[in-house]
């Protein structure tokens, strides 16, 4: 019998606390918000972010948020970009596949959407910083910034 494989779950009353609780290692609390205030930005931003669970088997292991159709650059009418808002996967569960199963699942939400071909993020260079893991993935920087940190994007095609 093979292993559950891992599901993303939409936000509810009943797994809201376990969300919060998840906390990545001390030394990349500076490159990625906690879930709580992630949760707050989902709320203020509910036609466009896409927040969910990462859960395997019965045990919560991570969370992410993607968000959708954001008019990225002012200057440039049509550019709406749907991507990845943010990745945190519990300390413990880092290094077993779960943030590449998330990226994965937004690419296959954006897709499932039918509007991009392409999955932005952005992330923070340096020690720690999840820069690595999306260069890993495919991620290519666009040679932009936004808040300072590197735009990437993964082509979807």
């Amino acid at each position: 019998m093979t292993a559950p494989a891992p599901r993303l779950e939409v936000l509810t009353p009943a797994n809201v606390e376990a969300a919060c609780a998840l906390e990545v290692r001390p030394d990349q609390r500076g490159f990625v918000d906690p879930v709580a205030t992630s949760l707050a930005e989902a709320y203020v931003w509910p036609e466009v972010a896409w927040p969910r669970l990462i859960v395997d088997g019965e045990t919560p292991v991570g969370f992410v948020m993607a968000f959708h159709d954001i008019h990225f650059n002012p200057a440039v009418p049509d550019d709406r970009r749907s991507g990845l808002w943010r990745l945190n996967i519990a300390a413990a569960q880092q290094g077993r596949g779960y943030g590449r199963f998330a990226v994965r699942a937004v690419a296959q939400e954006i897709r499932r959407r039918g509007r991009h071909t392409r999955l932005f993020t952005t992330w923070q260079p340096g020690g720690s910083g999840p820069e690595n893991f999306y260069l890993r993935l495919g991620f290519r920087p666009t040679g932009e910034l936004s808040g300072g940190e590197t735009v990437g994007a993964l082509d979807l095609d």
